[in-house]
């Protein structure tokens, strides 16, 4: 029987999953190093769908002092997101704080599973990260998680209610794992006049920073309707600027 791998990874959730990576994984603060690892985990605790970095103790460039936190709450979310907080851990083991140039972190957490050989998941939030020589932004990578972006003829057309906010026949379309398919659309083919900027702004590891766009009072005042990566990182480097619309709030078409 064919196993379907997207509900095989999905099924084992609820579980500490880990996976070795050859990285050179670096962590400071204000200039402070905090870690300084080649011996790193790519963890995920259970029902968590953005992983976090374990790196033996001995790695740690910072005091580490055993702490208690509040459990998590009793009614969590099936899948727990990067917006919900780091303290909430749903496998045994011992939560640390990290102190840092008189500041103190609960930004550290030791599973007791013997499979982590003693490593400590450390918080990605605090801290500015490398890996190898290159900054990160977001989160961890996680190796089983891949973008490609594919230029198509595919006539792609956005709707609110009677009104087109864009009509192109030369999208990109970008595929993420795990993600829906998205279209990236040349601002060119967008009816601009209909979108006004937000304030909205957040981070993908993979894409880089994005800036969004929401519709005016006399089309629905949707906040954040779609967004854009002006300066994209490598994976998004096919769409820099190119606009995509959210499909849970507008109608698109293709």
């Amino acid at each position: 029987m064919a196993v379907d791998l997207g509900a095989h990874l999905a099924s084992v959730r609820d579980q500490l999953r880990v996976v070795p990576t050859p990285r050179r994984v670096r962590a400071a603060r204000g200039g402070t190093p905090v870690l300084d690892s080649t011996g790193v985990l790519v963890v995920w605790e259970p029902r968590r769908v953005v992983a976090q970095y374990a790196v033996p103790e001995s790695d740690m460039l910072v005091p580490l002092v055993p702490t208690v936190l509040p459990p998590p709450p009793v009614d969590l979310p099936p899948v727990l997101l990067p917006s919900h907080p780091f303290g909430w851990h749903l496998s045994p083991g011992q939560a640390l704080a990290v102190r840092v140039d008189g500041e103190t972190f609960d930004a550290a957490f030791r599973p007791d599973d013997p499979d982590l050989g003693g490593r400590v998941v450390v918080d990605w939030a605090p801290f500015d990260w490398t890996e190898e020589d290159q900054s990160v932004t977001g989160h961890p990578h996680d190796p089983f998680h891949r973008i490609d972006t594919v230029r198509s003829d595919r006539h792609v057309v956005v709707r609110v209610g009677d009104t087109v906010l864009a009509d192109s026949r030369r999208p990109v379309a970008l595929l993420e794992t795990s993600l829906p398919l998205r279209w990236y659309l040349p601002r060119e083919d967008v009816a601009t006049e209909h979108l006004v900027p937000s304030d909205s702004r957040t981070v993908c590891a993979y894409k880089g920073w994005a800036t969004y766009h929401s519709l005016p009072p006399e089309l629905g005042g949707v906040a954040d309707v779609a967004w854009s990566y002006d300066e994209p990182l490598r994976d998004a480097s096919e769409v820099p600027g190119f606009l995509c619309f959210d499909d849970s709030k507008v109608t698109v078409e293709s």
